[in-house]
């Protein structure tokens, strides 16, 4: 019996349709736009560390890579439409749930028609495709526009966890990270940098999805991955470790440089977040909390 593993599934896009907002620039750069989990959460008590679900820009060898569509990704388009040339981007979704893809129909440059967007998601749970998802919150009564109104350009590209994305020499590597969620974690890999956005961590994960996990997150620069969530019975005073404990652990197997935890609880107010940043640092020195806004290069 041969002991070689297939490849796993690939898409390959063209070289002329791989370009992004920055095209020509060498550069690894993440900004978070949504730090929350579950729901958005304005107010004052979250104003340090912001409110919109997740949404992490990552410029990449002068492409635009977007994992995520919170409502974060409102305020990423916001910033887009500051630029004079037609954009073109790539938008990776964890999974089909609605604190994942709210922010899409508010993303102002898919109504732009020179710009043009590649839109990469597994099958949801119930088999629903990402366009499909996409389509179906903005039918109504939830959306007053169909996705139809949208002219740019929409690529959608149906992923099979264990397939790699080849975007020239950037190579986007993908995994299911949670089978209860469906979710797909992503691996950024360019040059001999990496960075590893697996943002759906279960408390006690199934030992197949902690496999997975460990190959996309093997050795990474930066590791972007959220605390895990408990039963609101636990008392905030005692929960701290609990929460981030296993991406911390998860940073020290895999060898990572750094780590930042993001999609934090709708509940978890700045004090608390603070606190628990400090408790983080306390075992593993190069970790941080996300904030909306913050910027961290790579290289």
């Amino acid at each position: 019996m041969s002991n070689i593993k297939p490849s796993p599934p690939q898409i390959n896009l063209d070289p002329e349709q791989n370009t992004g907002q920055h095209e020509g620039v060498e550069e690894f750069v993440i900004q978070f736009w949504g730090v929350r989990g579950l729901i958005p959460t304005p107010s004052c008590e979250m104003s340090r560390y912001g409110g919109n679900t997740a949404c992490t820009e990552i410029q990449v060898a002068g492409k635009s890579l977007i994992f995520d569509g919170g409502t974060g990704l409102r305020i990423l388009g916001r910033s887009y439409l500051e630029s004079p040339n037609p954009l073109k981007a790539h938008l990776f979704f964890t999974n089909s749930q609605s604190n994942r893809i709210q922010g899409f129909p508010f993303f102002a440059p898919a109504f732009v028609p020179e710009n043009s967007f590649h839109i990469y998601g597994s099958a949801a749970s119930n088999g629903a495709s990402i366009k499909q998802s996409l389509c179906d919150q903005m039918l109504q009564p939830h959306f007053p526009y169909p996705l139809q109104v949208m002219q740019s350009e929409l690529h959608f590209h149906n992923l099979v966890p264990g397939m790699v994305v080849t975007l020239d020499d950037v190579v986007v590597t993908t995994a299911l990270i949670n089978q209860t969620q469906r979710s797909v974690g992503f691996r950024v890999s360019w040059k001999e940098y990496s960075v590893a956005y697996v943002t759906d961590l279960q408390l006690n994960g199934d030992e197949s999805d902690q496999e997975r996990i460990a190959e996309l997150t093997n050795g990474v620069d930066l590791l972007i991955a959220n605390a895990t969530y408990i039963p609101p019975t636990v008392n905030n005073n005692h929960k701290s470790n609990l929460l981030w404990q296993p991406a911390v652990d998860l940073a020290h197997s895999a060898g990572a440089k750094r780590l930042v935890i993001s999609c934090h609880h709708p509940d978890d107010q700045d004090e608390f977040l603070e606190g628990m940043e400090i408790d983080i640092q306390s075992t593993f020195p190069k970790g941080l909390l996300a904030k909306e806004g913050m910027s961290l290069t790579v290289v």
